[in-house]
Parts: C-alpha cells; structure tokens; sequence
C-alpha cells in the first residue's frame, strides 16, 4: 500500500508499505479522507518529543474510512462499517482518564505521533485502542470528507465548554481560520446571541459568514477594540476565543470582554513569548481565562451528534483536496495559509 512517512522535521516520502497484519482484537481500516491539521504542520517543521529521532511515522489523526478487516475476537465490529477515531489514546486508569479527559492522559498515545496514522491506504486500530473508545461509528449520512473534520470540530467544541457558551452570549472569535470558523459555526449552535468573527483576511471572513457569523470584522483596516466598543456601547463581549498563535492577541484580549467575561486560549503559543496579562481586569472585572488542548472522546461523539446532519455544511472549510502522493503539495497548501484546510482524499471518499 501507499503511504506517507514522515522521517524527520523536513522530510516526508510517499513509499510502498506493508499492509498492517492484525493482532487479535485489532481493526483495519481503510482509509477514505485525512486532512491537516496545525499539529502535522509543527511536527513536519519541528518534530515531536514522541516521536524519536530516526524513527518514521505516519502522521494524520483527523481520518475516517471504513473497515477493511477485523481480527480474531471483534464481535461489535464488521467489514464495511463506517468509522473515525479519536487520536488521543489514554491508559484507562490515570486521574485525568477516570474523568473522562483521555485527551489529557500525561502517558497518552495518539494516532499519528506513537501510533501510525491516517495519510496512508490502509491504518491499524489495535485492540487496546477499541477498547478505550477511540474507534467511532459514523451515521450514513456523515461522508467520509466531513467526517474527517469531526476532531477539529470535537476540540473546538470542548473549548466552548469549558467557557459555557451559551444563550445570550456575545462571542468574538479572532481567527476566521478552520478552526475560527468551526468556532463559528459551534457557537452559533449552541445558542450565541451574536458571533463576531475577527481576521485581516478577507476571504476567510467571507467563508465565517457562511458558518453563521453575524459580524465580520476585517483588522486590516479597522481597529478591533473601538469596533467591538461601538458594537457592544462600551460594555464589551461576554465571550473572546483567540484562534491564531500570536501573543499579543491574547495579551490585548481582556481589554475585549465585559465584566464576568469568558476567554478560552485556543491556539498554543508554541516557542513565542509569553505575553503579559492585565491581571487588574482579571481581578476587578472578575473575568474567566482558561485554556483548552484536544478533546475527549464524548466531545467526539457529541460534536458527531451536533455538526452531523443534513443541514450543516463544512464543504467550505475544505479548500483543496490532494491524493497521498502530492501529500508535499498538500503540507505546503496549508502551511501557505492561502486556503483552508486540505483534504488527502482516497478512493471512494
């Protein structure tokens, strides 16, 4: 089979690879769509501390396929069922996991860093992994391309929990990227009164106002604080979601919300500096800051239950779709930051 295997910061080949051989209890899925996220970017860029020096691995966790073959002992489990992961794989057992919050398991293995994951034909699900839940039945009527945004979409979701974004909220999201405008699309489901959308590019602006934005605001040419003062009178937004990894955006943030305002830090800062908070507006305004890193397995399921119907289109976030031999061309498509996000489709997705 095709696969892409990524050998160090830099350096990603589309090779011929053996087709996973099953332990009892394992899946084999096959792999129909598997798009890019920021984290494929840093790994490609920097490598991860999960993944030793000089050895390859199959990158890739936002997949969804269908099953190809079972191992000896799957009973819940048939070839031909339609299916996703979830990529964060805890032990079971830790604080964090009895809790339900695998995705902060400190022992974690994931899908595309300890485990080889979606840019490749065909991918093993091991038995241990079923077993905790990361192996997602999909509706028939969620396609393999839309599917394979769901973990995304989980993440932004579990964002949004953790600040309680409800009925009534004015909520300003900075960043119209793909997960900007997952954020959009969220809010404006779970019942947000009004959803502005902060970008200095337009044309992601213009694809938030098809997930639901209410509010486009373009800080090229127009000064964020005065607009959002105009727009609120002065009082300010109930929720901010910073969505780009830019230090001074999360510094200036509290200076955007209302008293007993809501800020979830969304995107890592990575190696940038560390950006001053007004520690005053913390205090005096009694406002919220918190951050959020992946999502849980029912964040999964749930966001599956919310984004998965008929009527909600992700198609616009998809800007491009490549095959798992230009998988080069796809990684520079989103580095560029020129589109969305590219899909490695195969066939049938």
């Amino acid at each position: 089979m095709r696969a892409a295997v990524f050998h160090e910061p830099g350096r990603i080949e589309v090779t011929d690879v053996p087709v996973p051989a099953l332990e009892p209890g394992d899946v084999l899925m096959r792999v129909r769509a598997a798009s890019i996220c920021g984290t494929d970017l840093r790994i490609m860029k920097h490598g991860h501390f999960k993944i030793p020096a000089g050895t390859p691995r199959v990158l890739g966790h936002e997949v969804a396929g269908e099953i190809a073959e079972v191992g000896d002992g799957v009973s819940d489990y048939r070839v031909g069922d339609r299916v996703s992961i979830t990529p964060n794989v805890g032990c079971g057992h830790c604080e964090m996991c009895v809790q339900g919050l695998n995705q902060l398991c400190p022992t974690y293995d994931a899908f595309g860093i300890t485990l080889d994951g979606g840019f490749e034909e065909y991918m093993r699900v091991p038995s241990w992994a079923i077993a905790r839940g990361n192996l997602v039945p999909l509706p028939d009527a969620v396609p393999f391309d839309k599917a394979a945004l769901m973990e995304p979409a989980a993440c932004c979701l579990h964002g949004q929990r953790k600040i309680d974004v409800g009925p009534g909220d004015d909520v300003l999201i900075i960043g119209a990227g793909p997960i900007g405008c997952l954020h959009t699309l969220i809010a404006k489901r779970r019942g947000a009164r009004r959803v502005i959308v902060a970008n200095r590019r337009q044309s992601r602006l213009d694809i938030a106002a098809t997930m639901g934005a209410d509010v486009l605001v373009n800080v090229t040419d127009t000064a964020l604080h005065e607009e959002i003062m105009r727009l609120t009178e002065g009082r300010g937004v109930d929720v901010v979601i910073t969505c780009v990894s830019n230090p001074d955006v999360i510094a200036s943030a509290t200076d955007l919300l209302a008293r007993l305002g809501r800020l979830n830090v969304f995107s890592g800062l990575g190696d940038a500096a560390r950006p001053a908070i007004d520690v005053n507006a913390l205090h005096y305004r009694e406002l919220v800051m918190t951050g959020t890193t992946g999502a849980s397995n029912k964040d999964y399921r749930d966001v599956l239950d919310l984004l998965g119907r008929d009527d909600v289109d992700l198609s616009p976030i998809i800007s491009q779709r490549f095959s798992v031999e230009d998988i080069q061309a796809a990684f520079d498509h989103a580095a560029s930051g020129a589109g969305m996000k590219p899909l490695i489709s195969f066939e049938g997705a």
